[in-house]
């Protein structure tokens, strides 16, 4: 389970870090935040950014928030942390 911060409206798509002051994974995607555009983008983002399938991801919580949760099934918790290692160090 995932819980992000969602920046809908972006110039730029992908994940941008984390949000230390709410500890949530921040990502931004281009989609507006109507008719669930913003939701799809972010499954997007998530599956590229991860390399997994969209159908493996689920919005749990926070569909209409830009705070969410996210469900990812089929993907070990260690595989999951070393792929937002990344995103995960401070600069």
């Amino acid at each position: 389970m995932l819980e992000i911060e969602v920046q809908p409206g972006a110039k730029r798509q992908g994940v941008i870090g984390v949000n230390d002051w709410r500890g949530k994974l921040s990502v931004a995607v281009r989609a507006d935040a109507q008719k669930g555009k913003a939701n799809n983008a972010l499954l997007y983002v998530l599956s590229t950014t991860l390399n997994i399938p969209k159908y493996q991801l689920k919005i749990v919580a926070g569909k209409t928030s830009r705070s969410k949760k996210v469900r990812i099934e089929g993907l070990p918790p260690l595989k999951l942390h070393t792929l937002l290692q990344p995103f995960l160090e401070e600069e």
